[in-house]
């Protein structure tokens, strides 16, 4: 089985990539809000470190925002809690997928939180500005300041797209997508 990595900016479709590849997927992003929402343990270890903002379980979107922008350091507490957690369950993941041909890890902070090894086929995705911006703005949860603190956490997109073993132009256009997707396909089948 080969781990197929995709970075890029925040807003770049690095998960509308990952999902036409056609297999199988661990979606970081889903995964953390299914902690928020399932697992009361993460919470009480939340509570315990910042409890003026985790209050009552299931957790909810506005109260880790809240967490998140009115201290700095409150974004760090957070990810150390819940990217073991992620750890936990990618090696399920990669466990129960060991053998598919392929898996396709959709986590954001892949390269600064060393999850990637060596081994590991990377993927950039590649998207003008102004289109992030334009996706950014349709989120329901579009924050700037938030995402602005999310972009500090995060390596230079120019070193992720060196340290990238292939790079996909995304107009979010499921056509030149899915013809880009095979042409990386088949250079690593």
């Amino acid at each position: 089985m080969k781990r197929i990595g995709i970075l890029g900016d925040i807003g770049s479709g690095k998960s509308y990539i990952a999902k036409n590849f056609g297999y199988p997927v661990f979606d970081a992003d889903k995964e953390v809000s299914q902690i928020y929402q399932k697992d009361k343990k993460i919470f009480l270890k939340l509570k315990k470190v910042l409890p003026d903002y985790f209050v009552e379980f299931p957790i909810k979107k506005n109260e880790i925002i809240k967490a998140i922008l009115k201290e700095k350091n409150n974004l760090e507490k957070i990810i150390k809690i819940i990217h073991l957690e992620i750890r936990k369950k990618l090696k399920s993941f990669i466990k129960k997928n060991k053998n598919k041909k392929f898996v396709i890890l959709d986590i954001p902070l892949l390269l600064e939180n060393k999850i990637n090894t060596s081994k590991d086929i990377l993927i950039y995705v590649e998207s003008k500005k102004s289109e992030i911006l334009k996706k950014l703005k349709k989120r329901p949860n579009y924050n700037k300041k938030l995402i602005n603190k999310f972009k500090k956490l995060q390596l230079s997109l120019v070193y992720k797209k060196k340290k990238s073993n292939f790079i996909i132009k995304n107009n979010f256009t499921y056509k030149s997508v899915k013809k880009e997707i095979d042409n990386v396909l088949i250079s690593i089948s």
